[in-house]
């Protein structure tokens, strides 16, 4: 497994990486929060959470029923706890996947692919095969993935998919004003490669210089309002640099992507618990390790027994625990990956394929609350969830040279 010290440039750096408490019919959000006629149907092997755990069960489509009002929603469950109100928002689904909706009203699909470290050619392929099994929601980074995606939307269209990419983090040094050109530069050049007027989520990356970061998300902010853009988000956050963030922003981060594993405990050393009282969901990546599998979590007794219960592989119960603690995931395809790399090749014998399906099937079964509390107390394999921050969080890593 490569070494940490080697990735901080993982996910920002590279150029280049349920609903509502029982309410499974019909979810109608509050006037007052600008969202009107928002609709749960549930699907077949959709998730609700029971009222007195976080266990989540399997319903059919035929059980649907007329469901109740929004303010169900705090109850869910499928929030980590009642403190995260805050965050509560409405869950659909399309296909078979959950969404969340934001607060102005766009619908988040709360499992993502990640292309991180794939070619423009595995990119394309690995969209495809996702697409197939349901996934929407593809997460980018400027570059050759976004490239990639690029490819399909030129041959299949844009239309159902929900285009997800990061910001490029400036140079040590660079000004504020030139950092926010360099945004606008970028968010042109991405608009322009994939040949589309806007994306769903633009992400912005962290600096060491609160200056720059406030300049950056404002740019963001500006992109938002004129429409290159329906949300926007952060990544690599710690609570220093949120609260940098918020002294200034018009419009909070709708979220914050970092990494969340079991082993870390779902508050994340605090930093959940502060999103949540801020109102920002958590995106999590690297329910399996990063910046490579952690062979602590797909080889642990406890997982492996767990997973034997289901018919999974320890990697789809690290996932499940993710999304059934309430976060939003972004997954790669396999746990063939590295620091900056990922492999969805032709060639493969068709192990991208069926990562994918494994990945996509992750809502179709559910942890006991049991388990779920077992694998809460997990203590190990610890980490830093802003993993791949700039120096002005703690932990942050300083590249070899």
């Amino acid at each position: 497994m490569l070494s940490k010290s080697a990735a901080a440039v993982l996910i920002c750096t590279l150029t280049l990486k349920n609903v509502a408490s029982f309410s499974p019919a019909t979810v109608k959000s509050s006037p007052s929060h600008g969202r009107a006629g928002i609709q749960h149907s549930v699907l077949e092997n959709d998730v609700i959470p029971s009222s007195s755990s976080l266990y989540m069960a399997p319903i059919n489509r035929r059980f649907a029923l007329v469901g109740a009002a929004s303010g169900v929603l705090a109850s869910a469950g499928l929030l980590w706890n009642a403190d995260s109100s805050a965050v509560a928002s409405a869950m659909t689904t399309t296909n078979s996947f959950p969404e969340w909706t934001l607060d102005n009203g766009v619908k988040f699909p709360t499992l993502a692919m990640n292309t991180v470290g794939l070619s423009v050619e595995d990119t394309e392929r690995a969209v495809r095969l996702a697409i197939k099994e349901g996934f929407t929601h593809f997460d980018f980074h400027p570059g050759k993935e976004r490239d990639g995606v690029a490819r399909y939307i030129a041959s299949k269209g844009r239309d159902g998919l929900f285009l997800n990419t990061k910001i490029r983090k400036p140079k040590p040094g660079t000004s504020p004003s030139d950092a926010a050109d360099l945004v606008r530069s970028q968010i042109a050049e991405d608009l322009k490669a994939l040949n589309v007027e806007y994306v769903d989520m633009l992400m912005l990356c962290d600096s060491p210089d609160c200056d720059v970061m406030q300049a950056q998300w404002a740019v963001l902010e500006d992109a938002l309002a004129s429409g290159k853009t329906r949300s926007i988000g952060v990544v690599n956050y710690c609570e220093g640099s949120l609260k940098c963030l918020l002294e200034s922003a018009k419009v909070k981060p709708a979220l914050n992507y970092y990494m969340l594993h079991v082993g870390m405990g779902r508050d994340a050393h605090g930093l959940r618990t502060f999103c949540d009282s801020q109102g920002i969901r958590t995106f999590a990546y690297g329910a399996v390790g990063e910046p490579g599998p952690n062979e602590e979590i797909l080889n642990n007794s406890l997982l492996k027994k767990i997973g034997a219960a289901h018919g999974k592989l320890p990697e789809e119960v690290a996932l499940r625990w993710v999304l059934q603690s309430g976060a939003a995931a972004s997954v790669r395809p396999t746990t063939n990956f590295g620091l900056g790399t990922g492999v969805c090749a032709e060639d493969d014998g068709g192990k991208c394929a069926a990562g994918l399906e494994k990945r996509a099937r992750v809502f179709e079964w559910s942890l006991t609350a049991k388990e779920m509390a077992q694998l809460d107390g997990m203590k190990g394999p610890d980490d830093n969830p802003t993993l791949f921050s700039s120096a002005g969080c703690p932990g942050a890593f300083v590249m070899p040279k």
